[in-house]
This record gives structure tokens, sequence and C-alpha cells, in this order.
């Protein structure tokens, strides 16, 4: 770890936005989210829980194509890793990759749009929590797949710089779903808003609804 450590040019501009970018977008929804939740502004300021919704989601979509296109950046102008420049690696980082946005794409097909963009911060709840593929076989499941994305990108692309901001990526997502899976913020349906990604813990609940939340 410590030599790749030693390919990233740490003081490169690109790479600080990259760092950024990574750090920034959790942040924003999380923020926004929770704002959301306690004043209902945005759902006052378009006139329905849908419409503020979407804009949010339109946003957070634009930040995480920027994210992306930070990270790729970061990765172009910084020395590459002699060891992963081989088909095998090229095809291990492909494999990550594949898996990653299985995880992404099927993880949006159980939530659906509303309740992979914060759905449960408008007011908009799911009628039951969600038990199926990805989340029957692990807990925050777009949050990792998005993290494999990056790292099998990195990979392919033999970079050291992408790995290392691929482990920052996983450390932000960390953090974000110890913060919302906090057991300090009970909405007034009595149900824990959910650690991540649709899994949800309920504490004296006593509305059949359960939140699934991005």
């Amino acid at each position: 770890m410590a030599d790749i450590f030693s390919y990233c040019n740490w003081t490169d501009l690109k790479f600080k936005i990259a760092v950024l970018a990574v750090a920034f977008n959790p942040l924003f929804w999380n923020i926004v989210g929770r704002w959301e939740h306690r004043t209902r502004s945005l759902t006052k300021l378009f006139g329905s829980p849908f419409t503020a919704c979407y804009s949010v989601a339109a946003t957070i979509l634009l930040l995480n194509v920027y994210r992306s296109h930070s990270f790729t950046e970061a990765m172009k102008i910084q020395p590459k890793l002699q060891l992963f420049e081989s088909p095998a690696a090229f095809y291990v980082g492909f494999g990550l990759l594949l898996v990653g946005t299985l995880f992404v794409l099927s993880s949006f097909f159980a939530l659906g749009f509303i309740g992979t963009f914060l759905g449960d911060y408008f007011g908009v709840l799911m009628e039951a929590k969600v038990l199926t593929f990805p989340f029957n076989i692990m807990e925050n499941p777009m949050y990792w797949g998005s993290t494999l994305n990056y790292l099998g990108l990195a990979i392919m692309n033999a970079s050291p710089t992408g790995i290392v901001l691929t482990a920052w990526v996983a450390a932000v997502y960390k953090v974000a779903i110890l913060f919302e899976s906090s057991r300090d913020w009970i909405s007034e349906q009595g149900v824990l808003f959910v650690d991540s990604l649709g899994v949800c813990r309920e504490l004296e609940c006593e509305s059949p609804r359960l939140r699934s939340q991005v």
C-alpha cells in the first residue's frame, strides 16, 4: 500500500478536486434530505413532494456524473502501475465493474426511482421493507456496488491513484452509513430512518409502512 501511495501526486489539482467531489456527494444528500424532512422547504417551494424529490434526484445525478468525471481525470494524469498493465488485471477490473453495476442497478430497480433518491425524506414512504436481491444478501448494496465500480475502473486503467481514490470512496460511504444509521433521529411516524439503502429498522413503529432510502 505504501508503494501505491508513492505513485500519487498529492498536490495535483485534479486529484484534490476528485477527493473533494467524492466527499461532497453523500454530505450533500444527507444534509439536504434531513433539512427537507424537518422543514419541508423544498416541498413548499415546488408545490409537491414528488417534484421536489425529482429535482433533488436530478442534482444528485449531476453530482455523481461530475464525481466520476473528476475520478477519471485524476487517473489520467497520474502514473500507472506496471503490475496492472496486463490482460489478466484488465479482466479482473472488468469483472469487478460488472458486479458493481449489478448491485447498483438491482438496488435501483428494487427501490424504484423515488425510493432510491431520498423519497422518504420527502414523506413518500414505501409500503414494505425491501427484502429482494441484493438487499437479501448484503447491506448497503448501492454504496458498495458503486465502490466496486470505481475499483474496477482503477484496475482496468492500471491506476494506483484510482485505487487510493476508491479507498477514499469506501471510507466516505462508511461514514455516511454510520451517519444515516444513527438512532437519534426518529420520524413522526415512529420509524427510524434506514441504516442506508433499504435496510430499515423499526422503533416503536405504529405505521405499517416502512421507509427505504438511499
